[in-house]
């Protein structure tokens, strides 16, 4: 059950306040989404991953089941954010808010069977097991990476302690996220969700994974997995070989479908993905090929409703959609899910892996591309948006109509919706558009900085990068611990948290200045001579009152000890101002060079590509007819849409090799 205190850093302590109240849960028994990704995030921070051994193997960056069970037990999630204090505009308040969970072993151990079902954990000794033991070793899944970095990058969490897993284990670097209703947390079913969501599961291609006698690392399978849902071709009596003429091809386990759609997507649990696959059905995406159980066996079957059109347009819609939950049951992508998934444009527009029983298994010609994911936006928070259905165009069409799409509040901050739009009426792009496009993109972000190297102004790039890391850190720190209630006169978590926050911030200042800004520095920055003597002025200032001793024009470690956070927040104002002029210096002088290099337009070509795909599926279409469950009254529907949400770390990885031309790259885990 959680509870928050709030207590806020002002002069003359504000009271008090204590509130608490229990998790929502679904019908189906599980916590909301948010909440649980909420908590286990806050969970994951708190522990202390480190080395388990099980079954005579050694398992890094995990935890165990009395770990875990030991901090739900007393969890606290301290929150502290830093803004004008309402009677003094010119001091700066700090406000902390503690939230704490508390549950027993057996909820604890309930909870971690959620974090199991929504795959952000997995048995480190049994990948395969689907059960939260009580004698068990888990580690993270590459999903559950993914939302633990957009947990800690939101809520400026330190993500020092765990640099280690981020380094070494694989992280999902584009994760589908599917909008749910506030009533009940049920994901809002609408016909270009649910394209949006197949185009997803089918690929680009036809993912036909690698030669099964040559297995991949897992690094390498989970990559070759994430391009789409692995696929073969069946024939009347089983499987067929690269020799023969297959009788069905692009089929798929049902239990495969399962665990993809779990594993890319924001789906939370094996019935959810059913529920969804059988919507793929319904719309006549997929169908059956074969359920070989025997008589006896048992079988769970999905089966959702929903509305079908009358018109010939729309005769692949059914009212009924079935999905066969059984380790027997095989799927095939129909031909109005390859249409949909749009495979024949996509092949044409890069070369894909097709069916190894097809003579366009080695197409000539085709141009060879770097990993689709480098492409990217740079920020964890990047979403890209697909809208609600439509039900007056097809699936296929729904993503063709380019209707005016909703503005995510990512963008809205980026300012990529206005950039967009100035593309699409044809208007010239701006330096300063292009600037920020290089900056919010790592591709684009490392080549940049390779150039600037090459030209002698890298320093530039570096402190505007390092400006805004500080920025970002003084609006709001968190914490996550397991701890006892405290005892009278001590700090609370949040407090120390707070207090250590701090103290990395005064360093975090004066390291920018001596690296950059101060006289025959490391880095000394070209700028204006009044912003620089400003700057100047004001930390003589304030060190010679600290200090007693004149200001030297460098900052020595134990000047560094005593600002508080309004002084602190005086020189983010002219770091501001000094970066603003740092941008326009790079804009105007650096980027008009840098798009004319031959690596520049090779990158900007094959991110083309990726940008033709987003604006297929960055639509809107009208709020008809989105399926809706019994007792939800019409005046009550919610429009819902699909999102992905992009890793900023495993971006990173996948830009490393950038020296090499883009035809020759290979793509990561390969």
């Amino acid at each position: 059950m959680p509870s928050s205190d709030d207590l806020a850093g002002v002069a003359g302590h504000r009271p008090e306040t204590t509130s608490s109240h229990m998790m929502k849960t679904t019908k189906r028994g599980r916590p909301f989404l948010k909440d649980t990704l909420d908590l286990f995030a806050t969970l994951i921070v708190s522990l202390d991953l480190g080395v388990h051994k099980q079954f005579f193997r050694t398992f890094h960056n995990s935890f165990t089941t009395d770990e875990a069970a030991q901090h739900l037990a007393q969890l606290k999630f301290s929150q502290s954010g830093r803004g004008p204090d309402p009677r003094d505009p010119s001091r700066i308040v700090t406000t902390t808010t503690t939230t704490t969970f508390s549950m027993t072993r057996d909820m604890a151990k309930t909870m971690c069977q959620h974090f199991m079902d929504a795959r952000l954990i997995e048995n480190a000794a049994d990948r395969g097991s689907n059960l939260f033991k009580e004698r068990g070793v888990y580690v993270l899944t590459p999903k559950g990476l993914h939302v633990l970095e957009r947990f800690i990058t939101k809520n400026g969490i330190s993500a020092d302690p765990l640099a280690a897993v981020f380094s070494s284990q694989p992280i999902c670097l584009k994760l589908l996220h599917l909008e749910r209703r506030s009533i009940d947390d049920e994901i809002i079913i609408s016909q270009s969700v649910v394209a949006a969501l197949f185009r997803r599961f089918a690929g680009r291609s036809a993912n036909y994974m690698p030669d099964p006698s040559n297995p991949p690392d897992p690094s390498q399978d989970y990559h070759e997995r994430s391009k789409g849902i692995p696929l073969m071709d069946v024939g009347g009596s089983g499987y067929i070989g690269r020799n023969n003429t297959p009788a069905a091809k692009y089929c798929f386990q049902a239990v495969t479908a399962l665990e993809w759609l779990c594993d890319f997507t924001s789906i939370v649990g094996r019935d959810e993905a059913a529920e969804m696959a059988a919507h793929f059905v319904r719309y006549g995406l997929i169908t059956l090929v074969s359920d070989k159980r025997k008589g006896n066996d048992s079988a769970i079957i999905f089966t959702v409703r929903g509305s079908a059109p009358t018109d010939s347009e729309h005769s692949n819609v059914q009212p009924t959609g079935e999905f066969r939950c059984t380790a027997k049951a095989i799927y095939r992508i129909s031909d109005e899910g390859r249409r949909v998934a749009r495979w024949d444009s996509n092949a044409q527009a890069a070369g894909a892996r097709n069916s190894p029983n097809t003579s366009q298994t080695n197409l000539k010609g085709q141009p060879k591309r770097p990993s689709i994911e480098q492409a990217e936006s740079s920020t964890a928070a990047t979403e890209r948006n697909y809208g609600s259905g439509d039900s007056s165009s097809t699936l296929a069409n729904a993503a063709e109509n380019k209707i005016h799409r909703r503005i995510s509040m990512s963008e809205r901050m980026h300012e990529q919706y206005e950039m967009a739009e100035r593309r699409v009426h044809g208007q010239k792009e701006s330096n300063t558009d292009r600037l920020k496009s290089i900056l919010e993109q790592p591709a684009l972000r490392s080549l940049f900085r390779e150039f600037l190297k090459g030209n002698f102004c890298e320093e530039n790039l570096s402190f505007w990068l390092e400006v805004q890391d500080f920025k970002r850190k003084f609006n709001i720190t968190s914490s996550a611990i397991a701890a006892v209630p405290a005892r009278v006169g001590k700090a609370t978590p949040g407090q120390a948290a707070m207090e250590k926050h701090h103290e990395s911030l005064i360093q975090m200042a004066f390291m920018i200045y001596n690296m950059y800004l101060a006289p025959s520095s490391q880095c000394e920055l070209n700028i204006d001579h009044g912003l620089r003597n400003e700057l100047v002025a004001y930390l003589s200032e304030i060190l010679t009152d600290l200090t007693g001793k004149q200001f030297s024009g460098r900052v020595e470690p134990e000047q560094a000890q005593s600002l508080n956070a309004t002084q602190l927040q005086t020189m983010i104002r002219l770091y501001d101002r000094i970066q603003t002029h740092v941008f326009r210096l790079m804009a105007t002088d650096s980027v008009p060079k840098f798009i004319k290099t031959p690596r520049y337009m090779a990158l900007e070509d094959w991110q083309g590509q990726d940008e033709d795909e987003m604006a297929d599926n960055d639509t809107i279409a009208s709020h008809v007819n989105p399926a809706m469950p019994p007792g939800l009254e019409e005046d009550e529907t919610e429009v819902g849409r699909a999102y992905w949400t992009v890793s900023q770390k495993a971006n990173e990885r996948a830009v490393k090799p950038l020296g090499v031309p883009p035809d020759r790259q290979l793509r990561p885990g390969s």
